[in-house]
């Protein structure tokens, strides 16, 4: 990384910690748009969730907010750059992840952002634009993944204070099932909410 780059993103972090919650929302924003905070985020909603444990809600709700505008952001700059861009941009991986999107939808766009590194995520989210998935389907999947993660972090840094992180460490795969089972079940459920609206008379 160029030192100046990484200058910056350090002045960043600070800049964004001095801010509270707005700071939260900006760092969420960058790290799932344009420039990458790897954990940053996570560990200033545990920090700030520890200092203010009644305000966890209100910290839980500006990452998420701003990591699913900053999703948002980068699916329409795909939209506008090209089949072209992504490809050069995603490399190998991007014939895989064309089909995952492609055929997954909704289902695959939240396991995906459930995924923990070194899943490529960006990559969904640039494949996700350019191969026109459904803004609505783009954005719930999203939005329900970070509700699962952000909720949780912001639980454990309430619950178990300095000690979030290393049980987090601890207990990833655990956690990480956890993740996936509560994603299936909400999306189970949402496509029998759908299906009953559909047979009800009337239903459009």
């Amino acid at each position: 990384m160029f030192s100046w780059l990484k200058t910056w993103k350090n002045k960043v972090g600070v800049f964004a910690t001095a801010l509270g919650a707005p700071g939260l929302f900006l760092i969420s924003f960058l790290d799932s748009s344009f420039i990458p905070f790897p954990i940053i985020n996570d560990g200033l909603l545990v920090e700030f969730s520890i200092q203010h444990p009644a305000r966890m809600p209100l910290y839980v709700l500006m990452a998420i907010t701003g990591s699913v505008v900053g999703c948002v952001v980068l699916y329409f700059i795909a939209r506008k750059g090209g089949e072209a861009v992504f490809h050069r941009k995603a490399g190998q991986h991007a014939g895989r992840i064309r089909h995952w999107v492609e055929n997954n939808g909704f289902g695959g766009m939240l396991l995906a952002a459930l995924l923990p590194p070194p899943t490529p995520f960006k990559f969904f989210v640039l494949a996700a634009g350019v191969f026109e998935v459904p803004i609505l389907t783009f954005a719930s999947a999203i939005a329900l993944a970070r509700i699962i993660r952000y909720s949780l972090i912001g639980y454990l840094a309430v619950r178990y204070g300095n000690d979030a992180r290393p049980f987090m460490q601890k207990h990833w795969v655990a956690i990480a099932i956890a993740f996936l089972l509560f994603a299936a079940a909400s999306y189970g459920a949402s496509r029998l909410i759908l299906r009953h609206h559909h047979q009800q008379p009337g239903a459009n």
